[in-house]
């Protein structure tokens, strides 16, 4: 049986300002089967922004999971990133999930991949999912090279990856803060 999945993420950070943008598309095999689907999201009691890629029900239940560490650690975002990736590396269930997660905060940005992993970006742009490579590329070269802020960056950034990743749409949605 196949998995809905395919979507890019794309977060950028300039000047304290964070902006995460996600495209709407979910692909079921080769047949796009919803094109405005929202896989980002701004959570306002901690001033945390997230968004994921891979398999639909796998990035909701550790988009879940990463919440409830969230609210644990008062939105300590690191505390709660290694929180949820010792759980993920740990738990049987867990670890055979398919997917992706880019939290941030002001003080941090970082990818939490697929075996568990957490990692903290060189640069203030980070990038996941199937047009991730594209978007990553986009953004770098923005941020290098225009004054743009966050939010033109992943918007722009998210442009260029879906007219090159066919798994990439340009219904995008943006967060801030």
């Amino acid at each position: 049986m196949e998995q809905m999945r395919s979507t890019t993420i794309v977060l950028a950070k300039r000047n304290k300002k964070i902006a995460i943008a996600g495209d709407g598309q979910v692909t079921l095999g080769d047949t796009i089967f919803k094109s405005k689907a929202k896989k980002i999201k701004k959570i306002k009691d901690y001033n945390v922004l997230a968004g994921f890629a891979g398999g639909a029900a796998d990035s909701f239940s550790l988009f879940e999971k990463f919440e409830k560490y969230l609210g644990t650690y008062k939105g300590n975002v690191k505390k709660a990133a290694v929180e949820l990736a010792n759980e993920w590396r740990n738990d049987k269930a867990l670890r055979n999930l398919d997917a992706m997660l880019i939290v941030a905060s002001k003080e941090d940005l970082l990818v939490l991949s697929g075996n568990g992993d957490i990692i903290e970006p060189d640069e203030d742009v980070i990038a996941i999912g199937s047009g991730g490579n594209y978007a990553y590329s986009a953004g770098i070269a923005l941020l290098k090279n225009t004054d743009f802020s966050p939010e033109k960056i992943v918007l722009e950034s998210l442009k260029i990856a879906s007219s090159i990743c066919i798994y990439t749409n340009s219904n995008i949605s943006v967060e801030k803060i």
